[in-house]
């Protein structure tokens, strides 16, 4: 499993709410084990008492990108830095279920949880897998979606740092909201002008005319 997918268990995490909407889909243990993906044996330790946990580390996670996308590297480094003090992992090498075409293992690292509850689990690894991303790309990759009223969390891995939306649908009707405001701003323009010029012609003298 690539270290980068437990980054996306951050992002998934903070996308369950929509605070803009007041959208909550994080209202039951089936929310909570769908976020766990294929790791259905995690997803079977999670019980009623996960989904306020949950919450609570959803509030945390959103709190680091909210401080990256206002470009406070050092206090986003601290609130993760207090994650991963909480809820620590231990890297091994894996070679489970995958093999390479000679029959040998596919060995990868793998970030081992010893949980307490589900939410231990998957915020150790939604934390460690977050601080990769952040080693790698830097704080200031961590972005929320610039289309209001949505504010999603996404991970910008693009070449030139150049993301500013969590989907291709939020960039689109970012852009479309963006060429009506232009038009209306021309056809506000378009129409002051005319004013004007009625205004002008309305009060020239006769001697003028």
């Amino acid at each position: 499993m690539e270290l980068a997918y437990y980054a996306d268990h951050a992002v998934r995490l903070v996308n369950t709410e929509e605070p803009a909407r007041n959208k909550d889909t994080l209202t039951s243990v089936e929310a909570v084990r769908e976020l766990f993906g294929p790791s259905q044996q995690a997803a079977r330790r999670a019980t009623d008492a996960d989904v306020t946990r949950f919450r609570s580390v959803r509030s945390r996670l959103r709190a680091i990108f909210e401080a990256a996308d206002e470009g406070d590297e050092t206090l986003a480094v601290d609130l993760l830095n207090s994650l991963l003090l909480e809820f620590p992992v231990s890297p091994q090498i894996s070679g489970h279920e995958t093999r390479t075409s000679d029959g040998r293992p596919d060995w990868h690292m793998h970030l081992a949880d010893h949980p307490s509850n589900a939410t231990a689990g998957f915020a150790a690894t939604a934390s460690m897998g977050l601080a990769f991303h952040v080693t790698e790309y830097g704080p200031d990759r961590l972005g929320l979606c610039q289309a209001a009223p949505c504010r999603n969390a996404y991970l910008d891995t693009s070449t030139n740092r150049s993301r500013r939306y969590c989907s291709d649908r939020c960039a689109t009707r970012a852009n479309v909201a963006a060429y009506r405001a232009r038009k209306r701003l021309e056809s506000d323009r378009s129409a002051h002008t005319g004013r004007t010029a009625d205004t002008s012609h309305d009060t020239t003298t006769p001697t003028d005319r």
